[in-house]
């Protein structure tokens, strides 16, 4: 497999070589896990961008897998936004490209996108593991790595509108699911970076569908059906029955054996069952034609179990999964159109057409400006409002400064009025209408897209930061490419969103172009973002560790509470956690508002007033704690991966002649300039976060807590002091006052 990834095996030369080849079972070979490496299992922490689909748009995050804490943590800009231990995890589910979704017991879904297949594929092992580990085992060890007991070449039937198709996959079967590696339609298509798609062994039955070299694997909704490669037909035909009835029964064991184990788990927290809450990856494949290879690079290296949302007729799709995807799609034209969408319904026999969209008014192109989508006040709340006597005469504005921003330009490419028109589309028409909308808002030719690619930065006449991240979701799959390059007619004839999507299909390495320019645009924007958390924690963790006062103001505490507790009947401490100084204000005097931080203060101010200023100390505290020292160390850990892809696509994007031109040359030492610049601002950044961790390690050893006590918690119980003693001093000082 890894010489067909590396092209130094053909595709043919593979299927030979497999079929020559001995079981894997009978060698004793045990095949690589994605994440088998002596690093990746020595880590218990892990750390993915990822994008997390929340208002209709995608937002970045960190999503960090911590086998210590054994917890899944949402983490934005440093902050630890949610928590989820292990066992609130309840399924994953394998999308379309690098999508996937995490469903929750008791809350709403994650619907989220990785970065890259390689980093969606380690994701899913991971949350794989961890669901098994859930129903097998404690949960945070490492599980032993499980090899491969069979493989081989099968093809699996992709049905589209015309005929079926049989693809060619790598088949590894393993004890717990059946992974497929698919092996595109032609060699030229071969990448580096091929998608394992699994299928879990839970809840599978298997059948024979002929006599002789089919099958089917049916998991709950989804049916797969298999054949032994035309090429093995040649043997003789008890062979090829015999290799045919070996898969049947393989996995009909090993199905048997994951049926049987978890029968006997236990059940989660919520009485839900391990098989109710099994981790059944729900990649559908549907027999009205479904799109097996989905967007950009990711796409064409898709395995052949992808999600039904890409697919060119939706008619079998189960309801839910249609609009939650028109929904998706659909913002996206919302987004780059400024336009409202019409909502798409599933019908019996297909999707029914689009609405059309509003009328525009008769405001001649070249004096239209941007329309500022605000939330209107409904009009049965006017009359009540400060709208309601609103003199909108009084109020002069100047509308050149106005029309001098805002003002739109005029698109050299423009579209008919109902957008697509009547004239026939190679593309899917569902997919033309989206890309459409966009395209009334890019303000290239398709032949001078390639050219932007080649450019850097939006100033010197790159793509804009929006386009970018749209024309992502547009990569051509490998059929769109096989469809294209079949088009013999003249690229004048197609409808203008044939005409784009014809270039985008001549332009190589197109995802990993898009995805580059992306990081590049979004690399600086980080470490800017991060410079000011990691300097604002470190300035408190320096603040915390030279404090006496606050150490004095502990004292007190400790002596107070060794008091109480000593009077009712306790014993003595000879110190507290932080924790404590949440708890404070809980404990009440016979006068109802009178605390123990009242207390606290009372002392201080009776005996050494001067300690009551211990909050000058602590500046830094007296805010919200903000980010933490572990979700900004996430945060720099990612972006040192950033970086290293970014490195990696320069390499893939090297130009393969000898004399490359102008601008090949021109983009590589400007990408090379700008990798020497992000490496020594992520150095720079990686010496503050070092130097983050130290200081607060410091910390946690002088005030006696947790080596892994989180720092936005430990913050939190000391800003929220401060708050309360100051708020304590005034009532203290407004009684002596009276």
């Amino acid at each position: 497999m890894n010489m067909v990834k590396n092209k130094q095996l053909s595709i043919q030369g593979a299927l030979e070589m497999v079929e020559k080849k001995k079981d894997p079972e009978e060698e004793g070979v045990e095949l690589k896990d994605p994440l088998a490496s002596q690093t990746i299992l020595a880590a218990t922490q892990f750390n993915f961008i990822i994008r997390k689909y929340k208002r209709y748009r995608w937002q970045k995050r960190v999503l960090q897998i911590d086998l210590n804490t054994k917890t899944i943590l949402n983490i934005e800009n440093g902050i630890i936004k949610k928590q989820f231990p292990f066992s609130q995890i309840k399924s994953w589910e394998g999308g379309e490209g690098t999508r996937f979704n995490i469903a929750f017991h008791g809350r709403q879904d994650y619907e989220l996108q990785a970065t890259s297949l390689e980093d969606k594929r380690k994701l899913m092992h991971l949350l794989n593991k961890v669901l098994w580990k859930s129903m097998e085992s404690p949960l945070g060890q490492t599980a032993q790595h499980d090899g491969a007991v069979h493989e081989g070449l099968l093809e699996l039937e992709q049905s589209g509108l015309e005929a079926a198709k049989w693809v060619k996959c790598l088949v590894q079967l393993h004890k717990r699911q059946l992974t497929l590696y698919p092996l595109g339609f032609h060699e030229e298509n071969e990448k580096n970076d091929l998608e394992a798609n699994i299928v879990e062994l839970l809840d599978v039955k298997v059948h024979k569908e002929n006599e002789h070299d089919e099958f089917s694997v049916q998991a709950k909704e989804d049916i797969y059906l298999f054949r032994i490669p035309a090429s093995s037909l040649s043997r003789p035909m008890e062979d090829v029955i015999e290799m045919r009835d070996r898969w049947v029964t393989l996995i009909n064991q090993y199905c048997t054996h994951s049926l049987t184990h978890s029968d006997h788990q236990s059940e989660f927290q919520d009485g839900s069952s391990c098989v109710e809450t099994s981790l059944t990856s729900k990649h559908k494949i549907n027999k009205d034609g479904t799109d097996i290879f989905p967007e950009g690079k990711e796409r064409e290296l898709v395995s052949l179990l992808a999600s039904a949302s890409s697919m060119t007729s939706l008619s079998m799709v189960p309801t839910s999964c249609c609009e939650s995807e028109s929904q998706r799609r659909t913002s996206v034209g919302q987004d780059m159109a400024s336009v409202p969408q019409p909502c798409l319904s599933v019908v019996k026999g297909g999707l029914s057409p689009p609405a059309s969209l509003p009328a525009t008014n008769s405001i001649p192109a070249t004096e239209r400006t941007k329309a500022f989508h605000w939330d209107i006040v409904p009009h049965d709340k006017i009359q009540k409002s400060i709208w309601a006597t609103c003199d909108l005469q009084k109020r002069k504005i100047d509308v050149t400064r106005l029309y001098d921003q805002f003002h739109t330009l005029n698109t050299p490419v423009m579209l008919n009025n109902d957008l697509l028109g009547k004239q026939h589309l190679l593309l899917d028409h569902k997919v033309a209408h989206n890309f459409s909308i966009f395209l009334r808002h890019f303000h290239f030719k398709p032949k001078e897209l390639q050219g932007r690619l080649y450019v850097l930065q939006e100033e010197t006449g790159g793509l804009a930061y929006e386009h970018i991240i749209t024309l992502r979701r547009y990569v051509p799959t490998i059929k769109d490419i096989e469809m294209y390059q079949s088009y013999q007619g003249s690229p004048s004839e197609l409808h203008l969103v044939d005409q784009f999507m014809l270039e985008m299909c001549k332009i190589p390495h197109l995802g990993q172009r898009l995805e580059l320019l992306l990081m590049i645009r979004e690399f600086p924007g980080y470490v800017k973002d991060l410079q000011p958390l990691l300097n604002q924690k470190i300035q408190a963790c320096q603040q915390l560790k030279a404090s006496q006062m606050f150490v004095a103001i502990l004292e007190y505490l400790l002596a107070i509470g060794n008091y109480l507790n000593e009077k009712a009947g306790k014993e003595k401490a000879r110190g507290f956690r932080l924790s404590s100084l949440s708890k404070l204000s809980l404990l009440r005097g016979k006068e109802k508002k009178f605390t123990l931080v009242h207390a606290l203060a009372e002392q201080i101010l009776l005996h050494q007033p001067h300690l009551a200023k211990f909050p000058q100390e602590l500046t830094e505290f007296e805010a919200a704690p903000g980010a933490s020292i572990k979700g900004l160390n996430a945060e720099v850990d990612v972006l040192k991966k950033e970086l290293e892809k970014i490195i990696q696509y320069k390499k893939i994007l090297k130009p393969k002649n000898l004399r490359p031109s102008e601008q090949e040359s021109q983009f590589h030492q400007d990408l090379k300039d700008l990798i020497q610049k992000y490496e020594g601002d992520l150095s720079q950044l990686s010496k503050r976060c070092d130097e983050m961790k130290k200081l607060y390690g410091d910390i946690l050893e002088q005030f006696g807590e947790r080596p892994d006590q989180d720092s936005q918690e430990l913050f939190g119980w000391i800003s929220t002091f401060v708050r309360e003693f100051r708020k304590a001093q005034a009532d203290l000082d407004l009684q002596v006052s009276k």
